[in-house]
């Protein structure tokens, strides 16, 4: 089976995108696993601090390895992490790719941090990608009714970028392109990415890009974004706001109390929206 690395150089190569969705419980990872296989594409599950306290370090890294164990091409990254002690812990506990989030810090300090976070994924033994955010695009994946303050003002620069990578040795890097995390309540109002940006950046820094915050981005600027250079996207918020409506139809729908009668309306929305993300990634 091919490692999470040769799975984004090849979707690099081939101007296309592997998809990244964040996951609370069993029941999203199941119906996100289960739209990959059936497209059969590889997926990325995601797992923030607070996602991976609720789910159990150890107990998400358990199932990711038994669908791996099946045939199925699935990893495990430690999204948004924002001390290196968690960091360490998710690299020890087998996880895929890490990510050290120091983007509200100085440069320098990032840079600093996120160099020891490289040098500790390379002792591992495996290949664990190390991923930093470099741009401040907010933190929070929920629904909004405007921009957060800051957000998206200060755009990484493909100069930033460079040097970035250069001092740390990241493997992956994602920048701030006009995207940002969470995902405005006016449904009708989509975000713009700056595809100039990304494709000076992507040709500056030389590593696969990774694009947060895609959760309530155009399908014609997802397009623009992975030919000019992205080969990772997040989806979190739009999954939420899936899992939410799904359980509450499913609950709607019938009065037993077997959870399985009821769960199955969240599973089957994030499952669709899964799908739809994966398929239009796949074909960009």
């Amino acid at each position: 089976m091919r490692t999470l690395r040769e799975v984004i150089t090849d979707a690099q190569s081939r101007k296309v995108a592997v998809g990244h969705f964040n996951v609370s419980d069993s029941n999203q990872l199941n119906a996100i696993a289960s739209a990959a296989r059936e497209l059969n594409l590889p997926v990325i599950i995601g797992v923030s601090e607070g996602e991976r306290s609720w789910f159990g370090v150890p107990q998400i890294a358990a199932v990711i390895k038994a669908l791996r164990t099946q045939g199925q091409e699935i990893f495990l990254n430690a999204d948004h992490t924002y001390s290196i002690e968690k960091v360490k812990e998710a690299i020890d506990a087998g996880f895929d790719a890490v990510i050290f989030d120091g983007a509200k810090g100085s440069l320098e300090e990032n840079s600093v941090h996120t160099k020891e976070v490289v040098a500790y994924a390379r002792a591992s033994g495996r290949d664990v990608l190390v991923e930093a955010e470099l741009g401040y695009i907010g933190q929070s994946s929920k629904l909004m009714d405007s921009i957060p303050e800051g957000a998206g003002l200060q755009m990484t620069t493909p100069e930033e970028a460079k040097q970035f990578v250069d001092a740390t040795g990241v493997d992956l890097l994602a920048p701030s392109v006009g995207n940002i995390h969470g995902m405005l309540k006016d449904v009708s109002v989509f975000k713009h990415l700056d595809i100039q940006r990304i494709s000076a950046i992507a040709n500056a820094v030389k590593v696969p890009l990774v694009l947060h915050g895609g959760s309530g981005t155009g399908e014609n600027d997802f397009t623009a974004a992975i030919k000019a250079g992205i080969a990772v996207v997040h989806i979190n918020t739009e999954l939420r706001v899936a899992y939410r409506t799904g359980l509450e139809a499913g609950m709607a729908a019938t009065d037993d109390v077997t959870p399985s009668k009821y769960l199955i309306g969240g599973f089957d929305a994030v499952k669709k929206a899964a799908t739809e993300r994966l398929a239009l990634f796949a074909r960009s």
